[in-house]
């Protein structure tokens, strides 16, 4: 039997910016799972982070979308630019649901997130509705998840890179070539960002 709903995995984050670490996760749950593409959704403002380091919202979809040029199961997402801001996960997917009616979406995200899990708004009922696969973060103890139905623990691969660790190495004029795509690097250099 042909399955017939399309299965999404929803990557959310602030992309700020995007480097090989989010691409590997990406397209990882986009080949070794059974998804059948990988959104990243890029958050106008994360609830949880200081809004004065981030990059103009719309030059962090530009750089998303020059990552995964030509990897058609890779797709960014703006939903979140038109939704009430800070954006929570909940009400995201409740538009995304109303948009897709047809597609099957799931949420990916690190075992870090996992930790502090009980903090976001109406976890109860995203893990009633939804599923969630884990990528591997060291450090995090995730064992009171561990035998939960709605949880898959994935062995995606680790890269010890943040968009923190980045946007710092352009300050100090490092060269971040293999970190970052080369278009995405273009970018940055052209609008000046992040230094």
């Amino acid at each position: 039997m042909k399955k017939t709903r399309q299965k999404i995995g929803l990557f959310f984050g602030s992309f700020n910016p995007i480097h090989i670490g989010h691409l590997i996760i990406a397209n990882y749950m986009a080949n070794f799972s059974d998804l059948d593409e990988v959104w990243f959704v890029v958050s106008p403002h994360n609830p949880l982070k200081q809004k004065s380091s981030l990059a103009n919202m719309y030059d962090r979809l530009e750089m998303v979308n020059l990552a995964i040029a030509n990897t058609p199961y890779l797709k960014a997402n703006d939903i979140e630019f038109k939704l009430p801001q800070p954006s929570y996960t909940i009400d995201t997917l409740i538009h995304l649901k109303e948009k897709y009616p047809n597609k099957e979406f799931v949420l990916i995200m690190g075992a870090d997130n996992l930790v502090s899990f009980k903090k976001w708004k109406n976890y109860e009922v995203l893990l009633r509705d939804y599923s969630i696969y884990v990528y591997p973060r060291p450090e995090a103890n995730v064992d009171e998840w561990k035998a939960h139905p709605s949880i898959t623990f994935t062995t995606t691969p680790q890269m010890e890179i943040s968009s923190t660790f980045i946007r710092n190495a352009i300050k100090q004029k490092k060269n971040i070539r293999f970190l970052v795509p080369d278009e995405v690097i273009g970018f940055i250099d052209k609008k000046n960002l992040y230094s």
